[in-house]
């Protein structure tokens, strides 16, 4: 097989990634001397801190000078750099390779697998999860195991802290964690031992919740948190649309647990009853674990609270989803179904993003094969004698993480080694697919995904069988019950060779196959992450320069070498893609994976609550394990997005393109600073004047609003998405401001409304006219994490752009009271109405933010706008986020929420 090696040198965000994540550390940074390369804290913010990889160029004491990679001088403490011992992708490969080859059992033993190790490790073609490549080697404390499913919190105060105290150890070692509520008893449930009434499972998921969000992992990731539900519990409705009161649960993903007694229920049209355990049973506190059939099977009693339609519940997990893209939806009974320890550990939960249902104690191990390494360019097909190669030395490279990671918890342990379920993933599917010229999604992708993942499963079993022959059946393991799960029946259908191995040798792991997203590693290494399409091939990226142009290296290269060409049909992106396409996608690759999928159906920003509908009812259909849409726009926390920003023309140069060059981040902050030094002064010497009016203004009488007002909506780009700014006139003047911006129940809906709310009332009183000024003067130019737009049309802030807003609106008006239809050049198109067309530019709102995905006219690339709704990251503080896989990655530093 011939490949195009790539250099190991990383640069840019792979390697601030790969510094920042996954590098050994030297943990006393007064080690630190001239030459090392290090990270440097530029911003030291508790809760959005910036770093920048450079080089110490010099070293007094404990003063140090670095040279960032934007050649910039950074003077700092030696206290705010990260030292790393390794610099290289090479001296992590060494450190892995020893690490897991240590568990084997003779030195011989030991040499000859860490040379195998290292072999599926150079080149990045096995790319081990986040978790091990960060501490195997490096540290006795750190977990090797990406994410733990804890039991159900038994129902009582003690039971749910010690579950709280659990999550918490377990998070700041690196984990994500699941947990399923479904044990904790419904709200206003009688609690006999304080004579009052339960709060509910869903006010102890937002303490989860809460908790969640003060766990700093490590200093670059936060606590990762899955809540579930299943579908018979009382509070299910609450927890479907818990995120819609803001506040309660803000530091979790949530996904339902459904039946297929309930899925027949909403094809039918049937009743769904809501249930609970009968509390006052002797056995309850000691027996109820949240397993509602096993209670049930020992003869418990059940309470029934209330019988619903269920497609009542259905609808609301629908709309919700549509929404906000959440919850989440797991078809846990078949799952169970398909699990292959169906017959001793039911699976009751699944990690943060999705991928690993877990029973109580279970982890995820996780590591991914980089499918883009394995294109046999000769052959024009995959290498498969290679790719057969790598999966078997990473099925052993990953059992071995189960013996060679610290326990804190002997549950974990036990549990783990009883089972040893493992999840070997790949990533760079997308990139291997158009080698081979084939378009994801299309009936041929289908094929070849059967065929490729496949091919896949069997070798992982193959070799998970070889391994049992040599050390051992996991503990757990009985022929007969095992080979008669779902995946068993299925894979021995297709390749009765596993089938006579797994009779003959046994079998060393429950589980071998999961597809997770793998955000922060495949960012790093430079494919496509997980499963997924390209989100696009060409896109603007804010970081700490500015809007950066991006571009997907395979697809760069083909217009390089094709200039007077679009790209092939074959290059595709996620949203050029149909919502049932990528479920269909999916649906093929489930079939082989014993666990699950992260994946995301991308859906347009005209998907209805219908389509939604029928989409999630055709992955339970097709066999899919659980399903997450995203619809364009539906959150205020989009980043990305595949509509091509909008050119704008220089007044007096038809066509020409406005070009600015963006400003590094210390510049905008100094500059941010000289403004508000200069404003100040003004304030002191207006201060007075404001002082001795403030008196006057209050007693001046409140101008109460008439049933009728009249006015003009502006839509306007913000950094946190499309803003519609309703200004509504009084006698003429400006006298009240209505901000529509970001999803009902979100900070940036909140903070819009309040600033309109508070405008609102500033005009109500005194001196309109002077007013409309004074509040223009205020609220221009005020700036946040970041900016959008360039020269005139460059919007700070939501606070800036009702200023601009209010200018045009003034500068505008030609009749009073009348409404106005114009477009202001010189900020935004806006949208004008009167309120008599409410409803009218509400749907305008909804239809027309988002637009859908356009192609230049050279290249034919897919260009994504800088995005049209943004979510802050928690590790670099840039708007930055984007909702894929079923995961919020940073593309600017790499932050995963799962990973």
């Amino acid at each position: 097989m011939k490949t195009n090696k790539r250099s190991h040198k990383l640069e840019g965000l792979s390697e601030k990634i790969f510094l920042d994540r996954y590098a050994w550390k030297n943990a006393d940074s007064n080690h630190a001397k001239v030459g090392d390369v290090v990270l440097v804290l530029t911003k030291d913010d508790p809760k959005f801190p910036t770093k920048e990889v450079g080089e110490i160029i010099e070293r007094e004491g404990q003063l140090v000078q670095v040279r960032t990679r934007s050649g910039e001088i950074v003077k700092t403490d030696v206290e705010k750099l990260t030292l790393n011992i390794e610099k290289t992708p090479e001296e992590m490969w060494d450190r892995l390779a020893k690490a897991m080859a240590s568990v084997e059992s003779t030195p011989e033993q030991r040499t000859t697998w860490e040379s195998r190790f290292r072999s599926v490790l150079d080149d990045w073609k096995l790319v081990p999860g986040g978790r091990i490549a960060a501490g195997a080697g490096a540290s006795d404390e750190l977990t090797l195991f990406n994410c733990y499913v804890i039991p159900s919190p038994q129902d009582s105060r003690g039971g749910i802290m010690k579950t709280l105290t659990e999550m918490t150890e377990i998070m700041a070692r690196g984990g994500g964690v699941g947990i399923n509520l479904s044990s904790l008893r419904p709200r206003r449930a009688v609690v006999k031992g304080v004579n009052g009434s339960s709060s509910g499972s869903v006010s102890w998921g937002g303490l989860f919740s809460y908790t969640t969000g003060l766990i700093e992992q490590g200093g670059s990731r936060r606590g990762a948190l899955m809540l579930m539900m299943n579908d018979w519990h009382p509070d299910v409705l609450d927890f479907i649309t818990v995120k819609q009161t803001m506040g309660q649960v803000t530091n979790a993903n949530l996904s339902v647990c459904v039946s297929n007694g309930f899925m027949e229920a909403v094809k039918q049209d049937g009743d769904w009853e809501l249930v609970f355990p009968d509390t006052t049973d002797p056995n309850y506190d000691n027996e109820w674990n949240g397993d509602l059939q096993q209670w049930r099977d020992t003869g418990r009693s059940v309470i029934p609270y209330r019988r619903v339609k269920a497609r009542d519940i259905w609808r609301t997990i629908i709309e919700s989803a549509w929404k906000s893209a959440e919850p989440g939806v797991v078809f846990m009974e078949y799952y169970n179904q398909m699990s292959n320890s169906w017959y001793f550990n039911p699976i009751i939960c699944t990690n943060p993003c999705g991928e690993q249902g877990l029973p109580g104690w279970g982890v995820c191990n996780l590591s991914a094969i980089n499918l883009s390494k394995f294109y046999d360019a000769d052959a024009d097909d995959v290498a498969w004698g290679e790719l057969a190669e790598t999966t078997r030395v990473s099925a052993r490279f990953l059992d071995n993480v189960i013996d060679a990671t610290p326990y804190h918890f002997e549950e974990n342990r036990q549990n783990q080694q009883h089972e040893r379920r493992v999840g070997l993933g790949t990533m760079g599917l997308a990139e291997l697919m158009i080698k081979l010229r084939i378009r994801y999604g299309s009936p041929e992708s289908l094929e070849f995904l059967d065929k490729l993942y496949g091919f896949i499963a069997k070798e992982a079993y193959l070799a998970s069988a070889e391994i049992a022959a040599e050390k051992g059946s996991f503990p757990a393991f009985e022929v007969e019950p095992y080979l008669q799960s779902g995946f068993m029946e299925n894979m021995i259908a297709t390749y009765p060779e596993v089938g006579e191995a797994i009779r003959k040798q046994g079998i060393r792991n429950v589980t071998l196959i999961t597809q997770a997203p793998t955000g922060s590693t495949g960012t790093m290494v430079g494919t496509s992450t997980g499963i997924e399409p390209y989100f696009a091939f060409k896109y603007f990226r804010q970081s700490r320069l500015g809007y950066d142009e991006q571009f997907v290296p395979i697809a760069q290269e083909w217009l390089d070498a094709h200039p007077d060409d679009s790209l092939p049909a074959y290059f595709v992106t996620a949203m050029d893609l149909s919502a049932e396409n990528h479920i269909r996608v999916q649906a093929a690759i489930q079939q082989w994976v014993d666990s699950s999928i992260s994946k995301t159906a991308n859906c347009p920003a005209d998907f209805t609550v219908e389509d939604t509908a029928q989409l999630y009812e055709l992955a339970y259909d097709l066999g899919c394990k659980g399903v997450t849409i995203y619809r364009d726009g539906s959150r205020d926390v989009q980043v990305l997005s595949t509509s091509k920003k909008e050119e704008v023309k220089e007044e007096g140069q038809e066509g020409a393109k406005v070009q600015e060059t963006h400003e590094t981040q210390e510049k905008v902050l100094n500059k941010q600073e000289s403004t508000s030094e200069v404003e100040a002064g003004s304030e002191a010497v207006a201060g007075s004047d404001v002082a001795a009016t403030s008196a006057k203004v209050l007693d001046k009488q409140y101008r109460s609003r008439p049933q009728v007002l009249r006015g003009a909506t502006y839509k306007i780009n913000t950094p946190f998405g499309m803003a519609y700014i309703t200004i509504n006139d009084l006698d003429g003047i400006p006298a009240e401001i209505f901000l529509n911006v970001g999803k009902a129940g979100s900070d940036v809906f909140a903070m819009a409304e309040a600033l309109g709310r508070v405008c609102s009332l500033f005009l109500r009183y005194g001196d309109h006219g002077h007013k409309v000024e004074l509040l223009i003067k205020h609220l221009k130019g005020i700036g946040g994490s970041g900016a959008i737009g360039f020269g005139v049309n460059r919007v700070e802030s939501i606070a800036d752009a009702v200023a601009k807003a209010l200018e045009s609106h003034v500068q505008n008006q030609s009749i009073e009271n009348e409404p106005k239809l114009s477009v202001n050049h010189n900020h935004s198109d806006s949208i004008q109405t009167d309120a008599g067309n409410a409803e009218a530019w509400r749907e305008d709102l909804i239809k027309d933010t988002y637009h859908a995905a356009t192609h230049e006219s050279t290249g034919g690339m897919g260009r994504a706008s800088i995005a049209e709704s943004r979510d802050l990251c928690p590790s670099c503080g840039s708007a930055t986020l984007i909702n894929l896989e079923g995961c919020k990655t940073c593309s600017n530093c790499g932050y995963s929420k799962c990973s």
